[in-house]
């Protein structure tokens, strides 16, 4: 098997003792044995649904459901590098699928939030945070005339489809990239059919597609719902369409800026593009890895949630995470947080483009932004050996979209990507050749 090859040393811990084993009876296909992964990710696979609550995090993702796999958890995070339970100490591109932009545990944020929850995290009674905070972000943010806080990015965007369907009165959404979990643009199993038959999915920067869609629908349109940035920027004849569309047919244009949002540009796509939506939804960045989303827009879209329909969550309005998104506010307010991103993105993505370039490994390609970019593999197999070889090496790359630029990647940090990634690269180069 190429893996063994290319690794070339067992995977295997320590031998599990006694009380480690599981009974007969409590065996599952899905549970791996001891003798598979590290302690960690044994433990977790039997009391977590696929190892991790995150998907992306679960150890198949990150590595390969059939590859020896890298570290699986992380002890300690600061600025760009996580401390795995084994003490190792790893440079992360990922920086937590794209939530932290400024770093791990970065020292200005960190005391504001524990500052804040020293005086009580939630009451019942809003804090005042909620309001200076949502203040400054309606300042930051086009079409933000009001702003309402959740705590994940899929509650915003369904937040953001409740609203925009009790606006209109109407049912069927069209939309276009990864826009959340949730049962009104998901195909996943479980999904019930009559929830499915309300969404259009069309092809991202598809002017016909989504033309065509919009007419098949007619006037039950309620909303066309976008992520605007999917691994390379739009068309703007594409996004204008949109909003020319959602104009004509008395609809809501909604932005999914939740990857976009405090990294392409403050405001995301709808500053970058200086095209506005009638709603738009925030997230990862906006509170450095702190559990903090936003659905914000026109006022009076947004009344609703308030008036017409029912939008709540017991710890939208938290303080510590509120805290945490002031402090990114601060950050951007004095420096220019992503236009840094964007040069420390185009050196990290240089510099694994001639990581790449220099191995000669065909069929591998360095794609997307600068901030947010992305190693496009045609053999998966070499991608799994990629990943977890670059993790032996000290770097934690993405499967996929996205790898993210951080201020904390200084150059000690680059150097590591670079050095990484070469060793990874001429690594799954030769154990192709064997």
């Amino acid at each position: 098997m190429v893996f063994s090859r290319i690794f070339g040393k067992s995977q295997e811990p320590p031998a599990p003792t006694a009380d480690e084993v599981p009974a007969e009876e409590e065996s599952d296909a899905d549970v791996p044995s001891d003798d598979a992964f590290p302690d960690y990710a044994t433990r977790a696979a039997r009391v977590i649904v696929g190892g991790s609550s995150t998907g992306s995090k679960r150890p198949d993702r990150l590595y390969g459901a059939d590859a020896p796999w890298g570290p699986t958890h992380f002890a300690r995070a600061a600025g760009c590098h996580l401390v795995t339970p084994d003490g190792d100490t790893l440079v992360d591109c990922t920086m937590a699928l794209g939530a932290v932009a400024l770093g791990y545990a970065e020292p200005d944020l960190s005391r504001a939030v524990i500052e804040t929850i020293a005086n009580g995290s939630v009451a019942g009674l809003a804090p005042t945070l909620e309001v200076e905070v949502a203040e400054r972000f309606c300042g930051v943010v086009p079409c933000a005339e009001r702003v309402l806080f959740m705590k994940g990015g899929a509650d915003a965007v369904s937040a953001a489809v409740r609203i925009a369907r009790t606006y209109t009165g109407r049912d069927v959404v069209i939309g276009c990239g990864y826009l959340g979990w949730h049962d009104w643009c998901s195909d996943a199993g479980g999904v019930p059919e009559a929830a499915r038959a309300l969404f259009r999915g069309v092809p991202f920067d598809d002017v016909p597609a989504l033309d065509a869609a919009v007419a098949a629908v007619g006037d039950r349109l309620a909303a066309i719902v976008i992520e605007p940035v999917i691994e390379r920027l739009p068309s703007k004849e594409w996004v204008l369409r949109a909003r020319a569309l959602c104009d004509q047919r008395g609809a809501v244009l909604v932005f999914d800026e939740m990857k976009t949002g405090f990294r392409i540009a403050t405001a995301g796509y709808q500053q970058y593009a200086e095209i506005t939506p009638d709603l738009a939804t925030f997230g990862k960045a906006l509170a450095n890895g702190f559990p903090l989303a936003a659905v914000c827009g026109r006022a009076d879209l947004m009344e609703v949630a308030a008036h017409r329909t029912w939008i709540s969550t017991t710890l939208g309005a938290e303080a510590g995470a509120l805290a945490a998104a002031g402090a990114v506010l601060a950050w951007h307010d004095r420096v220019d947080v992503c236009a840094s991103l964007w040069s420390i993105g185009k050196e990290m993505r240089e510099s694994v483009a001639a990581a790449l370039d220099a191995s000669g490994l065909e069929g591998v390609e360095v794609a997307g932004l600068d901030p947010m970019w992305l190693l496009r593999f045609s053999d998966a197999a070499q991608e799994n050996a990629f990943l977890v070889t670059a993790a032996e090496s000290g770097v934690l790359f993405k499967r996929g979209a996205y790898n993210f630029a951080a201020l904390a990647h200084d150059e000690e940090a680059l150097r590591a990507i670079e050095g990484a990634a070469s060793e990874a690269f001429v690594r799954v180069r030769d154990g192709a050749r064997e």
